[in-house]
């Protein structure tokens, strides 16, 4: 009976995946993971610092709808500040690890958050803030969902105060227009609000340019208790209202997991749950697997998912088409040579990769993807498209598309027949998460 049942499911699978191609890619090959070397650092002191990963089209042609998306990563030491800054680009913030203090300038005031890990808040185009970790021993650890909203994949930022190797912008103005703009000499402008260390000589200039320096000496400053205790004064928590704040952070476990059991947890907050974002399309993820556990297969029907590994290792299996980073390598071809890969194309393709922490995968809708924890992971994802997304699950106890499928249909869609095949389906007792090894009975 139990071999009756394994050979039902092989079938079951083979039949579902249509032929699928075993063979093993590696990371060049596999154009969905990418590992945390490819992010290039920004700016970098004793104090922590900023770092961007690789733009999405670059890494394949088969993420050209991502190519207004960029995936920033921030870290700094306790009691550190990042300098005041605004950027080109709509951001969704979220706290990996630390504590943090986040004040937001308004045209006529500003707001400070308290923020911890899970906290996640939207920052309009231009919007000047700065951030502090108020921790005196934990690292503070920061993820950015960029879209930059006046060209595509350029990201800028711009710092209120200047550094060494990046002047403030105000600098760049003329003479004449800060004197008018603040009513008053340029000596004193530039003495109060320009002046910076001692310039570098014009042949270290000359050199740094040369080699494209990327170290910043003041972006990310070192700061008292007192100070943090001033710009926490009034600061404010994450929501936990049920009704989230257009302005206000709002933490990824402030509800109940939309799926949950003794395996993992998944927090999800939608555009339909806040309205920050629903103007971006953005789906914002949490997701929890035990050591040992497993994501049961799902995919999305809409939605492409940027999913970063915050804590822990495992690995993670996607079926795609087969050869679909290297179809579109060529730009020229003759018309027979494309049909011909357009045909190749509709097989598919098992593509599998393990992850540590800082790695970066990529979930494009309508490819189902399946993901095992080897040992405790802890997963944020960002979902792109989100509005009327559906997540649809393969197997599992509740959920599970294919036990929907009416009598029939399972008759001549599977080898098995139609009771075989339900009660094959019924052998998982769990749902979403379950155990990663099959043959354990609870």
């Amino acid at each position: 009976m139990a071999s009756t049942t394994i050979k039902l499911l092989m079938l079951l699978e083979i039949a579902f995946l249509a032929s699928v191609c075993v063979c093993s890619t590696s990371d060049q090959e596999n154009p969905f993971i990418i590992k945390s070397n490819k992010f290039q650092t920004l700016y970098e002191n004793e104090n922590g610092y900023i770092r961007l990963l690789q733009r999405f089209d670059k890494r394949s042609k088969i993420f050209e709808n991502l190519q207004s998306y960029r995936l920033l990563e921030y870290k700094s030491k306790p009691r550190t500040l990042l300098l005041p800054q605004f950027s080109n680009a709509d951001s969704v913030l979220v706290v990996l690890s630390g504590k943090a203090i986040i004040t937001v300038l308004n045209r006529n005031d500003r707001n400070s958050f308290n923020l911890e890990r899970g906290d996640t808040i939207k920052l309009p185009a231009g919007t000047i803030t700065y951030l502090a970790n108020r921790d005196d021993n934990e690292d503070l650890r920061v993820l950015n969902l960029d879209i930059p909203v006046n060209r595509l994949s350029q990201l800028q930022s711009f710092l209120l105060s200047g550094t060494q190797n990046q002047p403030s912008f105000l600098s760049e103005f003329s003479k004449n227009i800060l004197e008018a703009a603040f009513n008053t000499d340029y000596e004193e402008i530039e003495r109060v609000l320009l002046e910076e260390q001692e310039q570098e000589p014009q042949h270290r200039r000359s050199l740094r340019d040369r080699r494209q320096e990327i170290r910043e000496e003041d972006v990310i400053v070192k700061i008292s208790r007192e100070q943090i205790e001033e710009l926490g004064r009034n600061a404010k928590s994450s929501s936990q209202k049920s009704v989230s704040s257009e302005s206000e952070p709002f933490n990824l476990r402030s509800r109940n997991p939309i799926y949950s059991n003794k395996y993992g947890k998944f927090f999800e907050i939608t555009p339909e749950k806040n309205p920050q974002l629903q103007d971006l399309d953005i789906f914002v993820k949490s997701v929890d697997i035990k050591e040992g556990s497993l994501l049961l297969p799902n995919y999305n029907s809409r939605a492409i998912v940027i999913v970063t590994v915050n804590e822990g290792k495992g690995d993670f299996e996607l079926v795609g088409q087969r050869n679909e980073n290297q179809k579109e390598k060529r730009e020229e071809g003759d018309e027979e040579e494309r049909q011909e890969e357009e045909e190749i194309s509709k097989q598919v393709q098992r593509y599998k990769a393990r992850f540590s922490p800082g790695d970066v995968f990529v979930i494009p809708s309508g490819h189902p993807v399946a993901i095992n924890a080897s040992s405790n992971l802890n997963l944020i994802g960002f979902g792109i498209n989100a509005e009327n997304n559906e997540r649809y699950f393969l197997a599992g106890e509740e959920d599970n598309v294919i036990s929907q499928i009416q009598r029939p249909v399972k008759e001549l869609a599977f080898p098995g027949s139609s009771r075989e095949v339900d009660r094959l389906l019924k052998n998982q007792k769990q749902s979403y998460f379950a155990n990663a090894q099959p043959l354990q009975r609870e």
